[in-house]
């Protein structure tokens, strides 16, 4: 008789987005088996508001998780991973049910709470806090727990923990409650422990943080059914989308840099000393090496509200784009929808179309946004180089929006470097199940896995002639930022005002 091959472990990664939820199972050499998503909606009930239904996440992962399993023709995982988008919190109480809709990554409601906590502090108090320049935005915890005690204290009073998306799921699916140090942006030291100088800003939101674990340590076994996927499984406490990513995108090596082309522009860069860059954060160190990061406020958000607008679905803007020459015609786009966060942590700030005249058509439009996209990345990567002190050798692509040559291109031209798209564009998928296999030992240590594991499918090389060209409407699009900054500070109260003109009653 023919002995019966053992199969092979597999590894399940989710990545709850903003917009979506990604899943995907894999084997040990990183070949994904089976991929799915499916979109959740988001609620914006008021101007500057944005929410999202916690439950909808787990019912979510558990359809996205069964899609998965069907394709790839498996019942039983070796470990799961989840990771998620960051600074989406939602106050729970002691049994893990929801209070309120979840508090996105976006919205602003916080923002003058914000500000009222972090006006005060001066530098001296900032660097004995936080040893850097740090400031608490909207989008902060802190922010968050210091406006529920104001306008929902009942909520507060009854809460237990505030979460983030991953951390809420991963309750559901083991009982478990817990958190890593990355995902606590802001708030953590580098021992990767609360930082108790920022916890005392707010008074009660020590209480209401989970405790933090390592990334890769197993949280608990699955106690639910995934799905098709039987409980028992192990669970680790995985990480937020950006770190996540770093690992699926192969990002190992100083110099290394990554762009997740997501709802928003999330990049990376890592580096092997500790400098510190104005509006990104630096990771505390990991085997000797820093990761600088940051996520502007609009990225695919911005090309997802203009085919809103025109009624278009968004491949047909991409090709109503491509029509247009570089420069849009000279018009130039400020994708600052919802404010702005890295490098800038301005939520006042807000979008424009500038240099607009008749000889423009809906191409030049089209173009505009994705070169304006584009142009707040630069801004970003230029925070990140000045922190990691070095320049990017290149980035790892990925993300929906890595999915059009042209944006790639067009980033690689305005950046004025190499762009590498990954395999796997669900970079988030694959780092999360990275994790779940590094924390069962199943895979090597993380860079060892995620160099072996990440894939390159195509480099886009800069091209010199058009990175000389976009170099003078970057400046522009810096000068427009500045410049506009004042006026965006006067039309804030109109939209805080919400009084309707008399013939509109």
């Amino acid at each position: 008789m023919m002995a019966r091959r053992t199969p092979s472990p597999l590894l399940l990664g989710v990545d709850l987005g903003t917009t979506a939820i990604k899943a995907g199972l894999f084997d040990l050499a990183g070949r994904p088996l089976g991929q799915a998503s499916t979109r959740y909606p988001t609620q914006r009930p008021a101007p500057g508001l944005v929410e999202q239904e916690a439950q909808v996440w787990w019912r979510s992962i558990e359809g996205v998780v069964a899609e998965v399993a069907r394709l790839a023709g498996a019942d039983r995982v070796a470990a799961i991973g989840i990771c998620s988008q960051v600074n989406t919190h939602v106050f729970v109480d002691a049994r893990g049910e929801p209070l309120l809709p979840a508090i996105v990554w976006q919205d602003q409601r916080a923002a003058p709470f914000a500000e009222g906590i972090d006006r005060p502090i001066d530098e001296r108090a900032r660097d004995r806090i936080w040893g850097s320049a740090t400031h608490v935005d909207a989008s902060s915890p802190l922010a968050r727990v210091a406006w529920c005690a104001s306008e929902r204290p009942e909520v507060l009073e009854r809460s237990r923990w505030l979460l983030s998306p991953k951390d809420f799921c991963n309750s559901k699916l083991t009982g478990e409650v817990a958190s890593d140090p990355a995902s606590a942006i802001g708030l953590v030291d580098e021992t990767g422990d609360y930082l108790p100088g920022a916890l005392a800003l707010v008074p009660g939101v020590s209480e209401l943080l989970p405790p933090l674990r390592a990334m890769t340590s197993v949280l608990g076994e699955a106690r639910v059914a995934l799905g098709p996927v039987r409980p028992g499984a192990p669970v680790v406490v995985g990480t937020m989308d950006a770190w996540a990513s770093r690992y699926g995108s192969g990002v190992v090596a100083a110099g290394q840099g990554m762009e997740v082309a997501g709802t928003s522009e999330i990049l990376g860069l890592l580096s092997d000393r500790p400098g510190t860059g104005p509006g990104v954060v630096t990771f505390p160190p990991i085997d000797g090496r820093w990761f600088h990061a940051g996520p502007t406020q609009a990225g695919g958000d911005a090309l997802r509200w203009w085919a809103s607008l025109q009624s278009a679905r968004v491949e047909t803007v991409l090709a109503e784009a491509a029509r247009a020459p570089l420069g849009s015609g000279g018009l130039v786009f400020l994708p600052h929808l919802m404010g702005e966060r890295a490098p800038l942590w301005d939520a006042m700030l807000r979008g424009a179309f500038v240099g607009i005249s008749a000889d423009h058509g809906r191409a030049h439009l089209a173009r505009a946004v994705l070169e304006g996209v584009a142009f707040s990345a630069r801004h970003l990567l230029e925070a990140l180089e000045e922190a990691a002190g070095r320049p990017c050798s290149a980035l790892r692509a990925s993300g929906g929006g890595a999915d059009s040559d042209l944006w790639c291109q067009m980033k690689a031209d305005v950046l004025g470097r190499p762009l590498e798209r990954v395999a796997v564009r669900s970079s988030g998928v694959l780092g999360a199940a990275m994790l779940a296999g590094a924390g069962v030992g199943l895979l090597e240590d993380l860079d060892h896995a995620a160099s072996r594991l990440a894939a390159v499918e195509r480099r886009f090389e800069p091209d010199p002639e058009a990175h000389g060209r976009y170099r003078d409407l970057y400046e522009c699009y810096r000068s427009l930022q500045h410049d506009l900054t004042p006026t965006y500070r006067t039309l804030a109260r109109f939209r805080r005002s919400g009084v309707l003109p008399k013939d509109a009653e």
